[in-house]
């Protein structure tokens, strides 16, 4: 790859990708094989290696210390760089500056948005003396408006003469962003494409054989049954200095059965803590949640899962396996009491195991077998294990947090068919994504979040990813409606007609579905 461009690496999850990473970051050894950094052969022992050699990493999950400022989560470690004073924060504030990254050295990052935390993350690896970035995931967790910001930054990136090597699952916006594409098949390159002269549809094929797949739901199966109510819910926490703050502040749906409630908001608005109280993983300060006519407002989370609750945790890692541990025992996991699992009082360990070979045969986890830990798969066939895992007891309702985060097209059209395959028999879903394609596209309703509020509703027939984004960020309240008067206006460009659809307060309208409606 040349210097001053961006270099984007596709593949299918298992592919290979991230291995390649790490071996290119000094976290793994390769067995055979050179690299060369400037034309000189290196080999790397550690991350400390790699990083001497101007490669830095910018992981999917962020490395940041929420309870410290921008400046010592960039200094921590490097203090032999500039120091932790003045020094420090004249590097930090000259990259900023010649990036146009933005970054404000002595905020908290526990009060950045995601996109922001990004940008800390970069400059990071930039303050290290990095030339060659490797950004994993990098648009997973922002809005289309964060995304343009992100490319904006990486095209500074490039004038300035450093390298981007760019994984991601999205390949509209590979296309968009990348100089050259290499795509890897089980861990062989298989071919380059040029960006100018290919499309999504063809990168698809390139990579999994197959068509891209699209998240569209057509048909409606939503009934008048309630599944879940949600109603007041209220949560607060204490911050360390004794200062209580609102998370959640008079949450109220209602999802019916074989309807999907779309979520969407930037990430740290409430909705982890939303997902946790349903769940009963926390206790609310006020409000009810009744789950088919039962109110399981105060019961247990163990028994909320008897009771027909499926859970598709927003981090695999932390709350949805155990990495160690062989696959078998993670499809054990929540479901402990329950068929095929259990018999009677003691672990069915036979039959458990039985059940494993026909989740990874069924959902396409690609694995040697079932006794290998779930460390060794790729984190989209983690992903499939545990859809198949709750998918597998007939949830009445399923809460999917970022069901597809991080997994490729392939399986991508897998779990958005798993979802509404059982919507189509009845199930009730709860569904917090931030990609927008997907909420707009499985939902049947459409809820914005915002600092831990509901704040606006949205027909997904007919509201864009644009205005959804828009919404995300707090400059839209209540019912947000698709204005075709306004786009015609913003492609016409004239600002008489534009201010048509303005409401005069600076706000927007989105608008409910109604969830009987074919679309």
């Amino acid at each position: 790859m040349r210097s001053g461009t961006v270099h984007a690496l596709v593949g299918e999850n298992g592919a290979g990708k991230s291995t390649l990473m790490k071996i290119l970051y000094g976290m793994q050894k390769p067995d055979e094989g050179t690299i060369a950094v400037n034309g000189e052969q290196v080999t790397f022992g550690d991350p400390g290696d790699a990083i001497a050699r101007g490669i830095g990493m910018v992981h999917q999950h962020f490395m940041l210390a929420d309870n410290l400022t921008v400046l010592e989560n960039v200094v921590l470690g490097s203090e032999k760089l500039y120091g932790i004073g003045s020094r420090a924060r004249a590097k930090i504030q000259e990259i900023s500056d010649a990036y146009g990254l933005g970054v404000r050295p002595d905020l908290l990052v526990e009060d950045l948005g995601v996109a922001d935390r990004q940008r800390v993350e970069i400059l990071k690896v930039l303050y290290r003396g990095a030339r060659i970035l490797i950004l994993d995931e990098p648009t997973a967790v922002l809005v289309p408006q964060e995304v343009d910001a992100l490319f904006d930054n990486l095209r500074e990136l490039k004038a300035e003469g450093l390298t981007v090597i760019f994984i991601s699952h999205k390949l509209g916006e590979v296309l968009s962003v990348a100089d050259e594409i290499t795509v890897i098949r089980r861990g062989t390159t298989v071919g380059n494409a040029d960006p100018e002269h290919t499309t999504t549809k063809q990168l698809a094929e390139l990579m999994v054989g197959s068509e891209l797949p699209s998240p569209e739901t057509r048909e409606s199966t939503v009934t008048t049954e309630r599944m879940l109510t949600v109603d007041g819910l209220r949560l607060a926490e204490v911050d360390l200095d004794g200062v209580e703050r609102i998370v959640l502040d008079a949450i109220g749906f209602t999802i019916h059965k074989g309807e999907v409630l779309g979520i969407a908001g930037v990430e740290g608005n409430g909705q982890a803590e939303l997902v946790e109280t349903i769940m009963g993983m926390r206790v609310p300060d006020g409000g009810t949640v009744v789950l088919d006519g039962e109110d399981i407002s105060r019961v247990p989370t163990r028994k909320r899962r008897e009771d027909g609750i499926g859970y598709i945790p927003e981090d695999r890692h932390r709350h949805g396996l155990l990495l160690e541990a062989p696959l078998w025992e993670n499809r054990i996991l929540g479901h402990v009491t329950e068929r095929p699992n259990s018999k009677g009082f003691l672990i069915d360990t036979a039959a458990a195991r039985r059940d494993t070979e026909r989740i990874v045969a069924e959902y396409d986890v690609r694995t040697p077998g079932i006794e290998v830990t779930a460390a060794s798969l790729s984190g989209g066939n983690q992903q499939k294990l545990i859809v198949g895992r709750e998918m597998s007891h007939l949830p009445k309702l399923l809460i999917a947090a970022h069901p597809t985060r991080g997994v490729d097209v392939g399986a991508q059209a897998q779990i958005w068919d798993q979802i509404r395959q059982a919507r189509r028999e009845g199930l009730a879903v709860l569904l917090i994504s931030a990609d927008l394609d997907e909420l707009i596209g499985l939902s049947d309703t459409l809820r914005v979040m915002y600092r831990g509020r509901l704040v606006a509703d949205a027909d997904p027939a007919t509201i864009t990813p644009e205005e959804l984004g828009s919404a995300m960020t707090g400059a839209a309240t209540g019912h947000l409606e698709h204005d075709q008067h306004a786009e015609n206006a913003a492609t016409a460009a004239t600002a008489e007609n534009a201010a048509d659809s303005d409401n005069g307060d600076g706000t927007g309208t989105l608008s409910a579905a109604s969830g009987g409606e074919d679309r």
